[in-house]
């Protein structure tokens, strides 16, 4: 039997677009492999406002440009326009609040207390609200997930909760920004760091404010949700010993590469007794890293567990379309029951 989802989606930036643009490419496979058909019957952002028609909206016609109409009364805030969507899943996509996790946690909470699973792009509810919403979504027998915080579309939180049952994570050491692992090789080529940072915002990748990658805030937040989620020790990212690239000369890193070795900014953290030490710096490394070759926009983590002495996921050169994939595996995820 093919199961009919109601989608709402909170925000509809590039990924929010992406993510429709995959929903329709893969919407013959979603139901003949795995039996779920789907419509759009929410759409809101800052741009749009709320708009709700339970009817569902041409999708095409939104990735053109038109602009969604709104049917029935007005709505007031999160929980009216997902009862006016009828909505069945929550797609999260706002901004980060890297301090507090707000206003996601609230939408996602609206979206659990209403009926619906609640599904996030947003680091921020998985490191101030991970254990409040996993227990409302268990509650309310719903899902609550978030694999495209961390990585995009690659299958961190989902490899070790469905593939490796009853395993340990000890430690882990990655590159998880994107953008600090871009500017450090774009200076290798004798750019410094001012234009190396021109360089990545000129292509879209840097912010026009790069503070939160250049300062290792946007790495500390995702360590703070693997330690969360994949050590059981909730952890904030004031809490993370933190030091970005803004430090770093042009000459430091150059002489580095001629010498065969490269700067990159490492994120770690290791069980200490019953607790985690944490970290995020610039860090010199050799060829025999598993972390030298990591290039441009790529990502890659490894993992020590007491089963597996060491597990590397790399993910090579994401954009919006990976992170639109973590937000549909998440959705089939939750709407086959496939359990936590």
């Amino acid at each position: 039997m093919t199961e009919s989802c109601r989608l709402a989606f909170l925000g509809f930036g590039n990924v929010g677009r992406a993510l429709a643009q995959l929903l329709e490419a893969k919407s013959e496979e979603l139901a003949g492999r795995y039996g779920i058909a789907w419509r759009l019957t929410g759409v809101s952002s800052r741009r749009l406002g709320w708009c709700a028609d339970p009817r569902g909206y041409d999708v095409a016609a939104l990735l053109a440009g038109e602009r969604p109409a709104h049917s029935g009364a007005p709505v007031s805030g999160v929980a009216d326009w997902l009862r006016a969507a009828g909505a069945d899943v929550l797609f999260e996509m706002t901004s980060l609040n890297a301090e507090t996790g707000q206003p996601a946690i609230d939408h996602l909470r609206a979206a659990l207390e209403g009926g619906a699973h609640a599904i996030t792009a947003n680091k921020g509810p998985v490191v101030h609200g991970f254990g409040e919403l996993t227990a409302l979504a268990r509650a309310r027998g719903r899902r609550f997930l978030f694999e495209s915080t961390v990585m995009d579309g690659a299958p961190i939180f989902s490899l070790w909760r469905e593939c490796l049952p009853a395993a340990e994570v000890r430690s882990l050491r990655g590159i998880l920004n994107s953008t600090t692992n871009l500017i450090l090789s774009t200076m290798e080529e004798g750019r410094t760091f001012e234009e190396a940072v021109a360089h990545a915002q000129s292509i879209g990748i840097a912010e026009t404010d790069p503070s939160a990658d250049v300062l290792g805030w946007d790495a500390a937040v995702k360590v703070a949700g693997l330690v969360t989620v994949l050590m059981g020790v909730p952890l904030k990212p004031g809490e993370i010993k933190r030091r970005g690239i803004e430090g770093l000369a042009a000459a430091e890193v150059a002489a580095a590469r001629a010498q065969g070795r490269r700067w990159k900014l490492i994120c770690r953290a290791e069980r200490v007794g019953e607790g985690v030490r944490a970290s995020v710096a610039p860090e010199v490394l050799g060829p025999d890293d598993p972390l030298y070759s990591v290039e441009g926009t790529s990502s890659a983590v490894t993992f020590q567990s007491d089963v597996l002495p060491s597990l590397t996921i790399v993910e090579g050169d994401p954009g919006p379309e990976t992170t639109a994939y973590g937000l549909l595996a998440d959705f089939v995820t939750a709407v086959r029951g496939d359990s936590p």
